[in-house]
């Protein structure tokens, strides 16, 4: 484990004046994140019966809410190309829990995310209410999670899922993982699918280390959230929507995963490079 993130599994040293922001950015964050939870669920007795699975409405709750929290953390956010409206999915790499905020403030879309997520205290709860499909990281379950992408892209979801398995420091992307990409091949969804690839850049404070926004490994949630709110100089986030590709424009899911790696990648160097920060790795 490197000195570096040994250092950010200890406790956070945080000033006075540190703590101040941390008390009022957590506060507002806090209410404005569950405030906009109760209306949702409110919100969603209305829209299930009318709807079924659909969500036309309660998506945008949690735009504005994610768009909000950037604001409240003081971390500028930068938004290039544009999402996708056709039905399918998007791929992005995954560098921290902010990964969640960074895409919903930016498109309406259900997250794929590993079951260990449900469990989590507050994050759980919060990704259960919002539609995301839970999946198990073991073999033998990956009939059932296909089946289970299957049914939310026929009932025309816009799925967003991290093909690296985990997340990273933010300085590079991993090798994508094929198997996701298996449910838009089978029979059962609709054959006009599209996937989108989006690369997320994170621009750490000046003067703070480029990996001040990643989050992996062993580092836990409270000390790295307590760090954000702390802050008295502002990062800021980059979201890239590449265009769209058609699903049936690629064999099989390997080279579909290997052209979104690609794109993905390209973008990530690129971004670093033009922002003078340390180059991510090949």
């Amino acid at each position: 484990m490197s000195d570096w993130l040994q250092d950010r599994m200890r406790p956070v040293e945080i000033t006075p004046l540190g703590w101040l922001r941390v008390i009022w950015r957590g506060a507002v964050l806090g209410g404005l994140t569950y405030g906009g939870l109760v209306v949702l669920l409110a919100l969603r007795l209305v829209e299930r019966p009318l709807f079924g699975e659909a969500r036309p409405w309660t998506p945008h709750i949690t735009q504005g809410v994610c768009r909000a929290a950037f604001a409240i953390l003081r971390i500028g956010y930068v938004m290039r190309g544009e999402p996708m409206t056709t039905p399918g999915a998007m791929v992005a790499n995954h560098a921290s829990w902010l990964d969640i905020f960074s895409l919903n403030a930016a498109a309406r879309v259900y997250f794929v995310a590993k079951s260990e997520v449900a469990a989590w205290a507050g994050i759980g709860w919060l990704a259960r209410a919002t539609g995301t499909v839970f999946i198990a990281r073991k073999g033998g379950q990956a009939k059932r999670q296909q089946e289970m992408l299957e049914a939310r892209l026929r009932a025309g979801h816009a799925l967003l899922f991290f093909p690296e398995g985990t997340s990273t420091d933010g300085l590079r992307v991993l090798p994508f993982k094929s198997t996701l990409f298996a449910a838009f091949f089978s029979a059962d969804v609709p054959v006009a699918l599209q996937i989108q690839p989006v690369t997320v850049i994170y621009h750490a404070p000046g003067g703070a280390d480029p990996r001040h926004y990643g989050w992996w490994g062993d580092m836990e949630f409270a000390p790295h959230l307590l760090m954000l709110l702390a802050d008295a100089r502002p990062g800021r986030v980059e979201v890239v929507f590449h265009p769209a590709v058609p699903v049936s424009a690629f064999p099989d899911r390997k080279s579909l995963a290997a052209y979104c790696e690609r794109v993905v990648r390209t973008s990530h160097v690129l971004a670093d490079r033009t922002s003078g920060g340390l180059a991510a790795s090949p």
